[in-house]
C-alpha cells in the first residue's frame, strides 16, 4: 500500500478512534484521549515521510485528533471544559519530557539494546521541545477562544463545520508559525525553512478538513449522565 493511502486509512483510525473513546467513555474519553494523542504525536514526529511528493512527519494527523477532542468538548460541554483539557495535554507534554530527560540519564547495562532508540526518540534538541510546548499551549488555547467566538456568530447546528474548520485551520497555522520558527528558523536557508512551514500547513490542513464529519457524528451522540461526567 502507498504512503498516500495508508495516510488516508491512518486519518480514519485515528478519528474512528476517538470517536470510540467518546462513545465508551463519554467526556472523559476525550481527556485522555487528548493526553495521550499529544504524547503519541511527539512519538510519531521523530519519523518522516513522502507524502504526496513532500516531505512530511507522521504526527500531523494524530496531533489533529487533539484538536477535534477539544473542538467536541467546546461544542458540548462549554468552553471551561476544552480550556482543562488543553492544559492536561500540556502537562502531560511536559512530563513526558522531564521524565524521559531523566530516564536517558541512566548508564545502559551492557546487554542492553534499547538506548539508541530512546535516544533516537526522546533525545530532542531543547529548541524543539520549546517550540513544541509553546507551540501546543499557544495554539490549542487559540483554538477554544475562536471556535467560542464562531459558535456565538454560527449559531445553526448546519454551521457547525464553519466553527470546527474556521478554528482549527486558523488554530494550527498559529501553531504551525509558532513551532518552525523556534524549531528551525535560523537552521536551514530561508527558502527550505518557507518549504517547511508550507508543507507542515498543508498537511494540518487537510487533517482539519477530514475531521469534519467526526465532529457532525460526535454531536449526534447521547449520554445518559453518569457517562457525561
Amino acid at each position: 500500500m502507498s504512503n498516500e493511502w495508508l495516510w488516508i486509512l491512518f486519518a480514519l483510525i485515528n478519528f474512528s478512534l476517538l470517536l470510540t473513546m467518546y462513545r465508551i467513555f463519554g467526556r472523559s474519553g476525550l481527556f485522555v484521549w487528548i493526553g495521550m494523542s499529544t504524547v503519541l504525536a511527539n512519538i510519531q514526529v521523530v519519523k518522516t515521510i513522502e507524502l504526496f511528493g513532500l516531505n512530511a512527519t507522521l504526527g500531523n494527523i494524530t496531533y489533529g485528533t487533539a484538536f477535534l477532542a477539544t473542538d467536541i468538548l467546546n461544542e458540548k460541554y462549554g468552553k471551561k471544559d476544552a480550556k482543562k483539557a488543553v492544559w492536561m495535554g500540556f502537562s502531560t507534554l511536559i512530563l513526558l519530557t522531564i521524565i524521559m530527560q531523566l530516564s536517558l540519564q541512566f548508564s545502559p547495562g551492557a546487554n542492553d539494546i534499547a538506548q539508541p532508540a530512546l535516544e533516537t526518540l526522546f533525545g530532542i534538541v531543547p529548541r524543539i521541545a520549546i517550540g513544541s510546548l509553546i507551540a501546543y499551549i499557544v495554539s490549542q488555547y487559540f483554538d477554544v477562544w475562536l471556535y467560542a467566538r464562531l459558535k456565538n456568530i454560527f449559531t445553526s447546528d448546519k454551521m457547525l463545520w464553519i466553527r470546527n474548520n474556521g478554528s482549527t485551520m486558523i488554530s494550527q497555522l498559529l501553531d504551525t508559525a509558532i513551532f518552525c520558527g523556534i524549531a528551525f528558523y535560523g537552521l536551514y536557508p530561508t527558502n527550505v525553512f518557507v518549504e517547511i512551514f508550507i508543507t507542515t500547513y498543508i498537511i494540518k490542513f487537510v487533517v482539519a478538513a477530514i475531521d469534519t464529519p467526526f465532529l457532525y457524528a460526535a454531536k449526534r451522540m447521547k449520554f445518559s449522565g453518569s457517562q457525561r461526567s
